[in-house]
This record gives structure tokens, sequence and C-alpha cells, in this order.
């Protein structure tokens, strides 16, 4: 026997053998990738079972905020009765800044963009109360009831409410989770 066919014949064992070996390490990656994919959707899926009641009531807490700080709900529910203009400002401040600190965790649960949202709201909130002081003719003498009507007018004038868009966004964002 010469070298030749020896080297064929072991060459007709070897090059089976190899593409055989080949395939089947190529199966086995397929086989992995496949399960961890699938090992990585379930992980997914578990999380979300958590983490989606929590986000829908992020969106809840900061919907409710949005409300509350509105003009017209922040002033039907801090009565201005009996209380000078200054008192009523930094009152209505007061309220406006804690329901805001009281909810800045909800921010985990939300986009940047809504969040910014969000803080713009307050800050047009605060931005039209603290003009409407400023805009009374003496604010140190002037009643609680005569800056809300200020700020009621500046609303009625401007004809937007500060927390539209914030709301929008929010719901457009909750929407999206499904």
């Amino acid at each position: 026997m010469d070298t030749s066919t020896y080297v064929f014949d072991l060459l007709k064992i070897i090059l089976p053998a190899i593409i055989v070996g080949g395939a089947i390490i190529w199966l086995v990656q397929q086989h992995l990738e496949k399960e961890q994919q699938r090992r990585l959707i379930e992980l997914r899926l578990e999380n979300s079972k958590t983490t989606l009641p929590l986000r829908l009531q992020a969106y809840e807490r900061i919907t409710l905020l949005l409300e509350r700080i509105t003009p017209n709900n922040l002033l039907v529910r801090l009565s201005s009765a009996g209380q000078t203009a200054a008192d009523y400002h930094r009152l209505l401040q007061q309220e406006i800044r804690a329901e805001y600190e009281h909810n800045l965790s909800q921010q985990l649960y939300m986009s940047p963009e809504t969040w910014e949202y969000v803080k713009q709201a307050k800050e047009n909130i605060l931005t039209m109360v603290n003009r409407a002081y400023h805009a009374l003719p003496t604010p140190q003498q002037a009643r609680g009831t005569e800056l809300a009507k200020r700020v009621l007018e500046t609303m009625m004038v401007e004809e937007t409410d500060p927390t539209a868009q914030a709301l929008l966004a929010v719901k457009r964002e909750a929407a999206s989770l499904f």
C-alpha cells in the first residue's frame, strides 16, 4: 500500500468525522443560544409581573399629583378665607412643593422625558402663583381671596392648563405599556 492511498483512506475517515463534529458543535451552540434567549424572556416576563403594577401605581400617583396641584383644584382645596395674600401665597407654594416632593420617587418608573413634563408643570404653576401674587396692587395688604381670584384670572387669560401637557405625557406613556 502506498502512502497516497493511505492518506486517501485516512481522509475518508477524518473528513466525515470533522464534518459531523462541526455540525454537532454548531447544533449545540444554536441550542445554547436559544436556551439563553428563552431564559432571558422568562426573566423579563417575571420582572414585568413585578414592575408593571409598580409602574402603573407610579403613573396613578403622578396623575393624582398633577390633579392636586392644578390651580383650580388647589385653590378649592386650600381655603383662602381669613388669610392675607402673603400667607396664602406661602401656603400655596408649600403645598405644591410638598405634593411634588412626596412623589419624587415615582420618577424611577417613568421616562426622563415624562418626568421632565411633570417638573415643568410644577414650575409653571409656581410661576403662575408668583406672578399673580406680585401682580396684586399691594401684595402685603391684599387678602388671600384676591390672590386666588388673580390666579384664576391668569389661567383664563392664558387659556392653558399648566398640567395638561404633563398629564398627556403620563397617559401616553402608561398606555404604551399595553
